[in-house]
């Protein structure tokens, strides 16, 4: 499928296969042209859209568990408090990785000829904004919806860009590596307003240690 993609897709964009799928690498101003030759390109058809999903690289590669030493008793303790997921409503998160942090990938399939490829598209400014796809499979619609709410990713024109998961007074975006685990905020009903009132979390981070429990023989 290879060779059929470089005599058939014109536009800038880079070939990589990856488990087995045969992925393109394209820029953000390339998409929407690279798309619409994959659907209409009687080459390629690729009519369905299976899937959109987002990716936070931030932190990839930055284990929170330093595991090289094993001793009899457990792993050994690698936390940092700092590290993500970890931390309190308000604070940050140090030492993200900021270079093609954000990456967008969409799942086609070609049932004409039995054929499945991956996009993406890596987002590196701020707001991570891209242009929607629905104009060329409406099946993106309710995908860029969940993108938008768990990492915070914008969809230029689309038609209806809301929460679709979450609430709609969620704060912040729970996919994303520097959102604390513990959440940003809790609701609780409050017997003197008598009313459900939102607040800051009070709940303190937690480190789960794994354990190795041997037997003494």
């Amino acid at each position: 499928m290879k060779q059929i993609i470089q005599n058939s897709l014109e536009g800038e964009y880079e070939i990589e296969s990856q488990a087995d799928i045969l992925t393109l690498r394209v820029k953000k101003d390339n998409l929407l042209s690279i798309m619409n030759s994959l659907k209409t390109n009687e080459q390629l058809l690729f009519s369905q859209l299976t899937d959109i999903c987002g990716v936070d690289y931030s932190l990839f590669g930055k284990p929170e568990w330093n595991t090289k030493e094993v001793t009899s008793s457990g792993y050994s303790r690698g936390i940092k408090a700092s590290s993500h997921g970890r931390i309190k409503f308000g604070e940050t998160v140090d030492a993200l990785n900021t270079e093609d942090r954000f990456c967008v990938c969409y799942h086609l399939l070609s049932i004409k000829y039995n054929r499945r490829i991956r996009v993406k598209v890596y987002i590196n400014e701020d707001p991570q904004i891209l242009p929607s796809v629905t104009s060329i499979w409406s099946s993106a619609d309710w995908y860029e919806r969940e993108a938008f709410d768990l990492f915070g990713i914008l969809f230029e024109n689309h038609p209806d860009l809301r929460r679709i998961l979450t609430d709609y007074g969620f704060i912040g975006h729970p996919f994303r590596k520097d959102f604390p685990l513990v959440g940003n905020t809790q609701i609780r009903y409050d017997p003197n307003l008598k009313k459900i009132i939102q607040e800051p979390v009070d709940i303190e981070p937690r480190v789960l240690v794994p354990k190795v429990i041997r037997e003494k023989k």
